[in-house]
């Protein structure tokens, strides 16, 4: 889509309209017919606060089970909830500090030269803080420690704003006014940051802009193809006739820390940085339909073929993968783990079964998208970190059919079963994985409600799945099975496992239904405890703490949707309490709330702010359109021509004790 259509104030609205729009042709039951079929004769709990209406969702299980009774003591909260509100900067519960680590364009390579908003060059970006931070990772130093006060942090970059970047009329009707430098600018600006953090005596973190571990990952940084894709004829481009190596990754929205230490970030909406037309006939042409590539959303391609469609009509081919690099090498090449499927990645997290494989869980952030599992066909081994190092080069990736019955079976995209033979267009395992959302489609996945980050629960392996929202479900397509048409505020998704990741076939409940339960439009459904600053929309990104607590962050609940900002909540899942959601933290007015990662001891939570000042429709205390020089806050630094900046926070506790005990 145009991110340049005036019916969307800001690039950032853009973006979520574009992962609303929904390319999916299929014609299987969504995931809300699901819903509804086991559950619609409750619809007379709608709204309700009641720890019964939870019961009508999840059975006797929502309310704890003999299976799960340890945790269900365990997991609470103890902080005095926050206000839910808007204005200019951030706010965190009573008791807690939460300071600024680091900003966009502050120096983290060694010499890297000092901020100049006013002259900004590709070359300083390349050596600076990225653009909009979203995962983040935190790796103890040293190596293979649970140091909860030293390590490196791994910060993703998602994507660029340059009408809040760049001084001037930026980027101009068409991109006109856009100019190499300012592409080149954008690139360095992508990928992923990685810096040395420490916390001192007093308390506070701080991080080493000279620490021989910082790098800079950029949409220009040299990687490596690895698994079925590698070499393929459809990823060989004029200027990699090998089709192994790639310039950059893009688009970088969640991640993952994997058990043998190395850091996984996830290209979610990369289709949008290609521009041209793909040549008619072409046979790319189902692939990138189903993609929405070329997006046309940047002025990259008037400047560099290789995102011009119609000059390098393979290169689309090379993004929408998981990404590896060990953070602990300062020479380790980014590894594209095409095994893992090619899609709008919005993270992956990983855990080790019992088994012995690797097992990670992966959601394609798209309305009507899937979620997806990889399994590695190799085995961990705790004291053989190199041989680690290959495990998700190769193994079977699976996407998730719900069932009425509330049971999940996990159907494998492998060459040769099923559909996926060369009838349908699949002459290798190579081209399933090139064309994941197509194989995913014929083998009969269920189309969720724009399927975000995953998180795995070690103490018992229960899967946290947050469904963000699906705004394009008419109400021709709800019936007496359905739950929620334009369901605007989304849902919490859990898959139970009990710890065996290998299973064919597992279960599957709702924590919650998102939304404002005062207001039965929403129908909305939450633990018997939740207040009105408990509720919140568009759950995102999420953190399971070593307690075995969930921390819900959200990408949208600005101010027109819900009066409030994004922000941190802590939900309960266990117990008489489940679904009761408690406000920690929020945002400044426009940005998104990203990260979230805790320490080892979870005596600090870092959390990034990403695009502030970019989603301030409909406030108040902002007039005219967001720019560089007319931005609804400047935070953080609250100076005279500085726009806002995305940045890390860090959150400790005043007496440095765990968060949230």
């Amino acid at each position: 889509m145009d991110t340049h259509d005036t019916s969307f104030a800001t690039r950032s609205q853009a973006f979520e309209a574009s992962e609303d729009t929904g390319r999916n042709p299929s014609t299987r039951p969504t995931i809300g017919d699901v819903i509804g079929a086991r559950f619609g004769r409750r619809s007379m709990l709608r709204g309700s606060l009641a720890v019964t209406a939870m019961s009508a969702i999840g059975g006797a299980a929502l309310l704890g089970s003999t299976s799960r009774g340890a945790l269900a003591q365990a997991a609470s909260f103890n902080f005095e909830e926050l206000t839910a509100g808007v204005d200019e900067t951030h706010h965190v519960a009573a008791g807690y500090t939460a300071d600024v680590l680091i900003r966009w364009g502050d120096p983290v390579l060694p010499g890297a030269p000092a901020f100049d908003v006013q002259n900004q060059t590709a070359a300083a970006q390349a050596q600076q803080f990225g653009y909009n931070c979203d995962w983040i990772g935190f790796y103890p130093l040293p190596a293979g420690s649970d140091a909860a006060d030293h390590g490196l942090l791994a910060v993703n970059h998602e994507y660029t704003i340059p009408e809040l970047m760049f001084p001037g009329n930026l980027p101009g009707e068409d991109f006109a006014n856009m100019t190499q430098e300012h592409v080149d600018i954008e690139l360095a600006a992508h990928g992923l940051s990685l810096v040395e953090v420490r916390r001192g005596a007093d308390g506070a973190w701080s991080y080493d802009p000279e620490s021989q571990y910082n790098r800079r990952i950029t949409g220009t940084t040299e990687m490596m193809l690895t698994g079925p894709v590698a070499g393929h004829d459809r990823v060989k481009t004029s200027a990699d006739p090998s089709g192994t190596r790639v310039l950059g990754m893009l688009n970088n929205c969640a991640g993952g820390v994997t058990p043998w230490g190395t850091i996984l970030t996830a290209e979610e909406n990369f289709h949008g940085y290609f521009g041209g037309t793909l040549p008619e006939g072409h046979a790319e042409t189902r692939n990138y339909e189903r993609l929405g590539l070329p997006g046309g959303w940047y002025a990259w391609s008037r400047f560099h073929d290789r995102f011009d469609v119609g000059a390098e009509p393979n290169e689309g081919n090379r993004f929408g993968y998981m990404v590896e690099f060990d953070p602990y090498d300062p020479q380790s090449v980014p590894l594209k783990r095409t095994a893992m499927g090619r899609f709008k990645h919005e993270g992956a997290n990983v855990t080790i079964d019992a088994s012995g494989h690797a097992v990670a869980y992966s959601g394609d952030d798209e309305r009507f998208d899937y979620v997806y599992r990889f399994i590695s066909a190799g085995t961990y081994d705790p004291s053989d970190r190199a041989a680690n190092m290959t495990l998700l080069e190769e193994g079977t990736l699976s996407v998730a059919r719900f069932n009425e019955d509330g049971t999940v079976d996990w159907l494998p995209l492998v060459h040769g079963q099923g559909p996926l033979t060369a009838e349908n267009g699949f002459n290798s395992q190579a081209d399933v994985l090139i064309e994941t959302r197509v194989a995913a489609d014929l083998v009969g996945a269920t189309p969720m409600d724009r399927p975000e980050d995953i998180d795995i629960r070690a103490q018992d392996g229960r899967v946290f799945i947050m469904l963000t929202n699906n705004t394009r479900r008419t109400a021709e397509q709800v019936d007496a099975a359905n739950p929620r048409a334009d369901n605007a505020y989304g849902h919490i998704f859990e898959i139970i496992t009990d710890n065996d990741h290998m299973a064919d076939r597992s279960r599957w409940e709702i924590l919650v239904r998102c939304g404002d339960p005062a207001n039965p439009e929403h129908d909305a459904v939450w633990g018997s405890e939740t207040t009105e600053n408990g509720w919140f929309g568009a759950p995102d990104n999420c953190a399971v703490d070593s307690r075995g607590r969930l921390w819900v962050t959200t990408d949208g609940n600005n101010f027109e949707y819900s009066g409030r900002t994004d922000g941190v909540w802590a939900m309960e899942t266990e117990g008489e309490l489940r679904g009761t959601s408690r406000h920690f933290f929020r945002v400044p007015v426009g940005a998104e709330m990203c990260g979230p990662f805790f320490t080892a001891d979870d005596t600090t939570l870092f959390v990034a702010v990403q695009h502030p000042g970019d989603g301030a429709s409909g406030w108040p205390g902002h007039e005219g359109d967001v720019t560089f020089d007319n931005p609804p806050t400047r935070w953080p630094d609250f100076q005279d021509g500085m726009p806002p900046r995305p940045s890390v926070v860090t959150i400790v506790k005043d007496d440095g004790g765990p968060i949230g005990v």
